[in-house]
């Protein structure tokens, strides 16, 4: 991939905010199948700024370009097995490639700059962004499943008002219940019916049977013939 280098090299030290910086020690190897091509090169400690997929690196905090750069494609970030305590690696898919042996000044440091760079990537972005849509569909779908559930529930909410007979609407509210059974003074005391009263006479004036006006007249005149005949029969006995 061809870069260009004064454009890098702008983006490299323009305002854009970095995701990550930090001093790093850097080491370069190569991977060759004969060992008396390898040759071991020493530390240097530079500074590294990350910037998307762009991992670039200076020799001085304040040095306004980048010596080198790390395009992080194709590529993982493990810990590594080192002399240096506190080390890990990036290394390449490609056969042959470098791979490049960092060094972090303490555990902290080292974790923070394997998470980082893992994650800078296209291919995490991509997977990142693939598992958000699925997040996405699951919470439209709960969403559009909680606005009928209410629709459901306020429904059966209403049936159920609706058996309360205290909710009823004033129409269809049940009758109240039947007031007790009228008694004279006579039949509440030695708790027979009173002298002259037809047993026959219905309970109560307010019952099935004396639902319309003219039975209700006529128990209540039938109560009230009753009543005269026993005031009469007292008066013959002299009773008051």
């Amino acid at each position: 991939m061809k870069l260009n280098e004064r454009s890098v090299a702008h983006y490299a030290t323009c305002d854009s905010p970095a995701d990550h910086a930090g001093f790093l020690r850097k080491r370069v190897e190569r991977h060759h199948h004969h060992a008396h091509h390898h040759h071991a090169t020493s530390y240097q400690r530079r500074w590294f700024v990350l910037k998307g997929n762009l991992l670039f690196y200076f020799e001085e905090r304040e040095s306004r370009e980048p010596v080198g750069l790390v395009v992080l494609e194709g590529c993982t970030v493990e810990l590594c097995e080192a002399a240096e305590e506190f080390a890990f690696a990036i290394r390449f898919d490609d056969a042959g490639a470098r791979a490049y042996v960092l060094v972090a000044d303490g555990q902290a440091a080292m974790e923070a700059w394997v998470k980082a760079l893992s994650r800078a990537s296209f291919d995490y972005m991509r997977l990142v962004v693939r598992e958000l849509e699925k997040q996405l569909e699951e919470a439209c779908k709960s969403l559009a499943a909680c606005r009928k559930s209410p629709r459901r529930s306020s429904s059966s909410g209403r049936k159920r008002h609706l058996s309360n007979p205290a909710l009823l609407p004033l129409q269809e509210k049940p009758p109240p219940p039947l007031p007790p059974r009228r008694r004279s003074a006579a039949s509440s005391a030695t708790g027979s019916p009173a002298p002259g009263l037809s047993p026959a006479m219905p309970e109560s004036p307010v019952s099935p049977e004396t639902a319309c006006f003219s039975k209700l007249h006529s128990w209540y005149g039938q109560e009230i013939a009753a009543l005269r005949r026993e005031w009469q029969e007292r008066q013959k006995r002299g009773h008051p």
